[in-house]
């Protein structure tokens, strides 16, 4: 699908605030509300708009502290006929309330795990009595956030943006 000018401002309004209407948005870009509401009902049933969330504040919900865990799969266990799955991990990794982020990843280690906790010991709780407990992590690295410079769901568009 390739997007238009159009296209690419209502997503960037969208990024910046999805509670906005389509009038208020059709009365910003200059143009009939019914381009807009179909634009966008084009954009969502094509996956390019997966969804619409509120972005909270983790610090002032006491799950302030980050930290990004890189894991390192064994792809045979003992006893196991059957090479363990990369992605099927990640997947049981992902269903932990405390992950964010699963990426399976290319280097000297399979997987990048962003986790939000209220603490170090509770990053720690969740690396030895969780993390380290499912089937194919052989071992883990720990990095923790002091200080966050920028996290955002943005994703930049731009005119020149064009997707098949």
């Amino acid at each position: 699908m390739k997007l238009d000018s159009k296209d690419i401002e209502i997503l960037k309004i969208l990024q910046e605030n999805c509670r906005l209407t389509a009038k208020k948005i059709s009365n910003k870009l200059g143009i009939p509300i019914s381009t807009v509401y179909a634009k966008i009902k084009r954009m969502e049933q094509s996956k390019i708009i997966l969804g619409y969330r509120a972005v909270l504040n983790a610090s002032k919900l006491g799950m302030g502290t980050t930290a990004f865990i890189l894991a390192s799969v064994a792809y045979r266990v003992p006893g196991n006929e059957e090479p363990l799955s990369q992605v099927e991990i990640a997947k049981k990794i992902a269903l932990f309330p405390e992950v964010q982020e699963v990426h399976i990843i290319s280097g000297d280690w399979d997987l990048m795990i962003k986790v939000k906790a209220r603490d170090v010991h509770e990053i720690g709780e969740f690396v030895v009595n969780k993390l380290r407990k499912v089937k194919g992590i052989e071992k883990t690295l720990t990095c923790m956030v002091f200080k966050t410079a920028k996290e955002t769901t943005e994703i930049p568009v731009f005119p020149k943006n064009t997707l098949s």
